[in-house]
């Protein structure tokens, strides 16, 4: 309606649009279809006269909303108000789900609901609808999902949407809907209405199937040689494990049904959340446009996949990602080990891969080989597990190994010291590159297709692992990868440095709404300050050894910057569940807070004068959870609640996370990746170091230097003291 066309024209212009952007991210399908076929039609009506048939549909009488200015019933995404549920703040629900709170709703439900087109308050009117009896279909549908999840290794979050569902209770499911867009249902009384979306939606797998080849069934009705996997975001879980499973079962046939379901949580952008409506964040038709290419898109995106919870993208973190990562470990190991072998005779190999007797015995060699075949081994565990950020991290691993394993064997060298020793080293790099090549084909193609361009080799030639034929022995001699006398082509480097310009650029373009965001400004200075530090902090995991010396032997304070990382700091997202005065001290509280583990921690904090006992309860705060141990007035207190204090120090604020903060979710800070310490070391001061950058900016956000405390939610804040110290 926006754009003043039929929804035939809509849907043809976004196909064409998701169809280009695919195949800009080296995406491919088999076949790229839509719901709008004849096949479509065919097979989503076959299966409702199957569910007609045996007794799984209901008519029934429902009231929906109906706005008398437009004068139609409303779908579901034509209708806005707040949310129901109890707890969820969300005043802009659809009619179908809730996005906050991934309650699915009916448009009645809503509060205050207004029509989107005109804005008017619509009202209920009672209209007929089918429904699919989800409460008669329970024990089919339990015992599927019982032995499916465990035998399908169903991620834990699809899981626990499932049994949210479940524990609920099933409701009937109206499956019909007053639309004129949609498959139609096959009933004279319903002739004016069509499918429900997520009824028909899901059969789109099926229909799409059959518009590729007419054998379909040998797919979709063959669950005794065909796996089924499915993979979404998890606001899509319950149409893919309760709807799509019902139906398919209530048909009595014998379908394939989904095994394996990999759900995501939310990827966020910078300090907020993705919002088309409010031109937030860079979208799959704008990636194309950065100028980054596909394969570095594809590698930052599935390093941050959001499998167990929200994620964050940062520019600044695709540049050290891309930077450190693909740069400087992949890509530097990679054209190392081409460059040397293509160097004339006399300098390296003429472009003729040397033989490598003996490998098996080379010290430095074989110990490489057993990392190598783990990674293998540890790969493709994941990879069978849908663990796709850990397939990534094992095969990156393998590069990392590498550039230790050539720097370590000072190769240059050993060409004319020992050349036998050198042969060897030279024949397993370029076999541990070729191996890279196929491991990491999954994640990036292209980049997969131009190192073996590289190597002279066809991309059909990949190797094969599999445990069940043996193939994974193969792994633990990486010299045998490639035969001697193989003559390579013309290295080139793979990757471009990303400069701290361009990630100024970007972030400006893709910054939405200038009122949702600080001045341009501040954003500027904060990008080229985070870019900064990057530059003096220890590449993340894999970064070639001469690279670090490089680094670490420049100067000293840069060695100590990278040691006393931010990201050694524990700071998470607390919940007070109970606070109480000290019984031997005046000036002290003791707190019980929630910081995501199977008990709350006890805290011991000196706030008694800043803030009244009654706002300490029940509130989320900042809580630093590796400090050691200390006994406070005969009280152990376990953590550290952070605030920041006017010059004074007559006034003090707690550092407050958003509201919609999950407790003990981990405070991140732009540009800076790692793990914590287990628990800070006294001596080294840590804590202290880092304490001294720690303050609220001029907007009231909590930064270390000027990186802002981070949630998935937002960032973290103090309620007026702007430019104070955080202790």
């Amino acid at each position: 309606m926006e754009e003043k066309c039929s929804p035939k024209e809509i849907c043809d212009k976004y196909h064409a649009i998701h169809d280009e952007v695919y195949k800009w991210f080296d995406i491919k399908f088999d076949k790229f279809g839509r719901t709008s076929s004849p096949q479509q039609t065919e097979i989503c009506q076959a299966i409702f006269h199957k569910l007609m048939k045996n007794n799984w549909l209901t008519e029934n009488t429902m009231q929906q909303l109906y706005c008398d200015t437009c004068q139609r019933f409303l779908a579901d995404r034509l209708v806005e108000g707040a949310c129901p549920t109890q707890g969820c703040t969300n005043k802009a629900a659809r009619g179908d789900q809730c996005d906050k709170c991934s309650h699915m709703l009916n448009p009645t439900e809503l509060i205050d609901p207004k029509c989107k087109v005109c804005k008017n308050t619509p009202h209920i009117r009672e209209t007929d609808h089918l429904f699919l009896e989800l409460p008669l279909l329970k024990e089919k549908l339990v015992d599927y999902i019982n032995d499916t999840s465990v035998a399908g290794m169903w991620s834990q979050n699809a899981i626990q949407a499932t049994n949210a569902w479940l524990k609920e209770g099933l409701k009937p499911r109206c499956i019909t809907r007053d639309l004129k867009w949609g498959v139609p249902v096959p009933m004279e009384k319903y002739k004016d209405k069509v499918f429900y979306v997520w009824f028909d939606a899901p059969i789109g797998y099926v229909s799409i199937t059959a518009s590729y080849t007419p054998e379909w069934e040998k797919w979709w009705k063959n669950p005794d040689n065909v796996e089924l996997f499915q993979f979404m975001g998890k606001d899509n879980v319950p149409f893919h494990t309760i709807m799509f499973p019902s139906t398919l079962l209530g048909t009595g046939e014998n379908w394939t049904m989904m095994k394996t379901i990999s759900v995501t949580e939310y990827l966020n952008y910078e300090t907020g959340k993705f919002s088309k409506s409010k031109g937030i964040g860079v979208f799959g038709n704008d990636a194309k446009n950065t100028n980054i290419p596909p394969e570095v898109w594809r590698y930052y995106l599935l390093t941050s996949r959001p499998e167990a919870s929200d994620t964050l993208f940062t520019w600044t973190d695709l540049q050290a990602k891309l930077n450190s990562e693909l740069l400087n470990n992949l890509g530097n190991f990679i054209n190392r080990v081409l460059s040397f072998i293509a160097k004339p005779a006399g300098a390296g190999y003429d472009s003729i891969i040397p033989d490598a007797p003996g490998a098996e015995s080379h010290p430095s060699t074989s110990e490489l080989a057993e990392k190598t075949s783990k990674r293998v081994e540890q790969y493709l565990d994941a990879m069978e597990k849908v663990k796709l950020k850990q397939g990534l991290k094992s095969a990156m691993g393998i590069s990392s190994d590498g550039n230790a394993y050539l720097q370590e064997s000072e190769f240059w060298k050993l060409y004319k010291e020992d050349p036998v020793s050198c042969a060897i080293v030279i024949k397993t790099s370029v076999g541990l590159v070729y191996l890279l090549t196929c491991l990491l084909e999954p994640f990036m193609p292209s980049f997969s297709n131009e190192v073996q361009r590289q190597l002279n080799l066809s991309p059909e030639e990949n190797l094969s692992f599999s445990d069940g034929k043996g193939e994974i022995v193969k792994a633990k001699t990486p010299w045998d990868f490639l035969p001697a006398g193989h003559k390579i082509g013309r290295p080139t480097p793979l990757f471009e440095e990303l400069k701290d310009e361009n990630v100024s650029e970007h972030r400006k373009k893709y910054a939405g709404s200038q009122a949702e965001r600080r001045s341009q400004e501040v954003a500027d200075a904060e990008a080229m300050k985070i870019a900064n530090q990057l530059k003096s902090t220890t590449l993340s995991e894999g970064g070639s050894k001469k690279e670090q010396k490089k680094q670490s032997g420049n100067s000293k304070s840069k060695a100590a910057e990278a040691e006393v990382s931010i990201v050694k700091l524990d700071i998470r997202v607390g919940l007070i569940r109970k606070a109480e005065k000290h019984p031997d001290a005046d000036s002290l509280y003791v707190e019980e807070i929630d910081v995501g583990e199977e008990a709350p921690r006890t805290v011991v904090s000196g706030l008694v004068k800043y803030i009244p006992l009654e706002e300490m309860q029940n509130r989320k705060v900042c809580v630093l959870c590796n400090l050691k141990p200390v006994a406070m007035r005969g009280i152990k207190s376990h953590a550290m609640v952070l605030a920041a204090s006017s010059d004074d120090h007559t006034k003090v604020e707690l550092v407050e996370p958003p509201a919609d903060a999950a407790v003990g979710e981990r405070v991140t800070f732009a540009g800076h990746s790692g793990e914590p310490e287990a628990s800070l070391s006294g001596k080294s001061k840590v804590w202290e170091k880092l304490a001294a950058d720690l303050h609220s900016n001029g907007e009231l956000v909590a930064c270390y230097k000027d990186v802002p405390f981070t949630t998935s939610a937002g960032v973290c804040k103090v309620k007026t003291l702007a430019n104070a110290e955080i202790r």
